[in-house]
């Protein structure tokens, strides 16, 4: 649910003033943010790859769209410890100055990643080359379970202005597994199955607002590892910008993206004796189930 910040303004009548009032907001140099969430229908043949790359601005305003020299995701695919095999995806800007990064369509080979691979042991590392400095984030895919149903509720939490909708879905019981909830309009949830595990699962979201009738609502259902969900949970929790998650970041929220230039150990990139170097964002391939509800 969305947060709000109540200003509470009283009124004197016959007196008149006005008060300037200084705030001081976070002043730093851009940083790069990394926005490449990609979500999975194993439906499909292809993963579909974006990543979408920005400096990051100042309290009231968006990021900057921003190009790289190179991005690249490098995949691995596991037998133990042991790397059986390597492959690389080499991507390009879509449109200049966009930011946008797919599959390059130029190479000399299919640089798409096919979700037919997803059944096995692969890890998958995002690097960038972005104004001399390099960056890297590692993640592994992870699976989600299908939304078993979705239906319009007619409770309320606090006013009569909103839309409650129920969602329930059925937790798999031979892993633990944390989920991210996308509900269209920048509106995210996380949960885990800690108190529901292997067992359906129903819970009620509300919308602060009341949609008009036959208003379509797309919502997600993708699965995330534990850290995704640390992540998610604590930048929920601080935006509230309409325009999205990864958009304009309010506070410095450590993603999975490191800088590694200066890190002469490719095993350590946790920046150590450098705090103060690093991106923002997060790379992570999820399944995602869809479904849609037709508000009445």
């Amino acid at each position: 649910m969305k947060k709000y910040i109540y200003l509470l303004v009283v009124l004197v009548l016959n007196v008149a003033c006005e008060d300037v009032i200084d705030v001081e907001v976070p002043n730093e140099e851009p940083r790069l943010v990394v926005d490449a969430l990609i979500r999975v229908d194993i439906d499909e043949q292809f993963i579909p790859v974006e990543v979408k790359l920005s400096l990051s601005s100042d309290f009231f305003n968006n990021n900057t769209p921003t190009s790289a020299e190179t991005v690249v995701i490098q995949y691995e695919e596991y037998e133990g410890d042991r790397v059986i095999d390597t492959r690389f995806s080499n991507l390009a800007e879509l449109e200049p100055g966009s930011g946008i990064y797919t599959p390059d369509p130029n190479f000399d080979s299919d640089q798409r990643i096919p979700t037919n691979i997803l059944d096995r042991n692969w890890v998958f590392n995002l690097l960038i080359n972005h104004q001399g400095r390099r960056y890297l984030a590692t993640t592994k895919y992870v699976p989600a379970v299908p939304i078993d149903s979705v239906v319009q509720g007619d409770g309320t939490l606090f006013n009569d202005d909103e839309t409650e909708i129920i969602v329930t879905f059925t937790d798999d019981p031979e892993r633990d597994s944390f989920y991210l909830f996308d509900f269209s309009f920048s509106e995210f949830l996380v949960t885990e199955d800690k108190f529901y595990k292997g067992q359906q699962f129903s819970f009620s979201y509300f919308y602060d607002k009341i949609f008009e009738p036959n208003t379509e609502i797309e919502i997600g259902l993708m699965g995330a590892d534990q850290t995704f969900f640390n992540y998610m949970d604590l930048l929920i929790e601080q935006t509230t910008n309409d325009a999205g998650i990864f958009a304009t970041p309010v506070a410095t929220v450590r993603g999975n993206v490191f800088d590694i230039t200066d890190i002469d150990n490719i095993d350590i990139s946790d920046n150590v004796g450098q705090p103060n170097i690093f991106p923002l964002g997060y790379f992570a391939i999820v399944q995602e189930y869809k479904d849609t509800l037709v508000i009445q």
